[in-house]
């Protein structure tokens, strides 16, 4: 009996709670995914999705949950989160939580929404978040069990960054404006945990990058890029660990850390954009210890995709290229065919599954030995949101629909 409990409790799942998955890798390591989609190909079924949102699905057994912005009457936005049956595409629940008026939403760019970051789950509820518009946790049947409003900053172009679950935390970024600062919530109650001042200098403050949590050299640590540096800190009282300083101003910050082979990469935002690894064993200041950067194709928005010592990064402007994740060699660079990415990519059984902001999707294998293409589709829509992998099957988010494709 003791022998089959271990097993269940060591069971992988197959489950894709929050953004860029299990432990926000963006890797995949379930039953074989389809290689080619299409509107009218390997289409398993199809929905529209009301409103408007690029936040990611997230798989949580066999539910689909995701958010939208749905125009009020007064200019506002009716902010909801949506459930749906992943084996039909049937709609289980829609719950509202929040409204809010023209004047709260605030300027939005162009590229977001008012409903973009990616929301998480630890398999029995949901928390959903809507930047400076609100908070929610929700079980998995659409009840509200709590949300809040507190946390109100002044935003630029919108809302971005996702929470994450930390032990029986949720922790988010604020970098608005007004207010800088990285804070953890009790998960059951949204009672405040710790809240740890960014204490910026930056000129341009406002940033929308996801935490990761990571371990090394035996310490654990939330990492979260500000404008003008990255920081990390310790999961149970917000302490700074350490912090780098940018090789330039950067602001804008959108992707999500990579840790692999020791090191954390991270994205630096506009305008003089890099790729930087820094290495997280060190205290205080620590931007002597970040080991290369990378100029030359770095990514604004996709988050980069590591597997094993190469990693995989997506410029804004569709270049694709293999770099070698310990020294920052670059192996190879090949243009994609879409016009441009904001979506990150994900890697399963050795391939990544890419797609561009018109909806241009492609599979090219992950390796060092040069670029190849498996396949390439077209969905002939907007997709900013990144895919969804789970049992076999490939969910997308396009500008007004979801899609599951299998193999037919």
């Amino acid at each position: 009996m003791l022998m089959l409990l271990m097993t269940l409790a060591a069971a992988p799942t197959t489950d894709w709670r929050e953004f860029r998955g299990p432990d926000g890798t963006g890797v995949y390591t379930g039953p074989a995914l389809v290689r080619e989609w299409g509107t009218d190909k390997n289409v398993a079924w199809k929905i529209p999705v009301p409103g408007r949102g690029w936040s990611s699905p997230i798989l949580v057994g066999q539910k689909l949950i995701l958010t939208t912005a749905i125009p009020a009457e007064d200019d506002g936005q009716n902010l909801f989160a949506l459930a749906y049956d992943a084996a039909t595409g049937r709609e289980l629940w829609r719950t509202e939580l929040f409204t809010a008026t023209e004047k709260l939403t605030g300027q939005m760019h162009r590229k977001n929404s008012h409903a973009s970051p990616t929301p998480v789950s630890d398999g029995k509820h949901v928390w959903v978040y809507f930047g400076h518009l609100g908070l929610g946790c929700l079980d998995l049947d659409g009840t509200v069990k709590w949300k809040t409003t507190k946390y109100v900053y002044k935003p630029l172009h919108g809302n971005g960054g996702s929470p994450i679950l930390v032990d029986d935390t949720l922790v988010f970024s604020v970098d608005g404006l007004d207010a800088q600062y990285v804070i953890a919530l009790n998960k059951q109650s949204g009672e405040e945990v710790w809240k740890t001042d960014r204490k910026t200098k930056a000129t341009m403050k406002f940033t929308f990058s996801t935490p990761q949590l990571i371990e090394a050299a035996g310490r654990r640590m939330i990492v979260s890029p500000s404008s003008d540096f990255v920081a990390a800190y310790e999961p149970s009282t917000g302490k700074e660990l350490w912090r780098a300083k940018y090789p330039a101003p950067g602001w804008s910050v959108i992707t999500r850390p990579v840790f692999t082979q020791g090191l954390v990469m991270v994205q630096t935002g506009y305008t003089t954009q890099h790729l930087i690894a820094v290495d997280p064993t060190g205290s205080g200041d620590v931007t002597a210890k970040i080991a290369w950067k990378m100029r030359k194709d770095a990514p604004n928005t996709p988050t980069p995709i590591a597997d094993g010592s190469e990693l995989y990064v997506i410029s804004d402007a569709g270049r694709l290229s293999c770099v070698d994740a310990k020294t920052g060699t670059v192996h190879w660079a090949e243009r994609l065919k879409g016009r441009a990415y904001s979506a990150s990519p994900i890697l399963a059984d050795g391939l990544l599954y890419i797609t561009s902001e018109n909806g241009i999707g492609q599979v090219v294998k992950a390796s060092k030995a040069g670029y190849e293409e498996v396949s390439a589709s077209d969905l002939n829509e907007k997709t900013f949101a990144s895919f969804v992998p789970g049992n076999g099957a490939l969910y997308v988010r396009t500008e007004s629909q979801l899609y599951k494709f299998v193999q037919k």
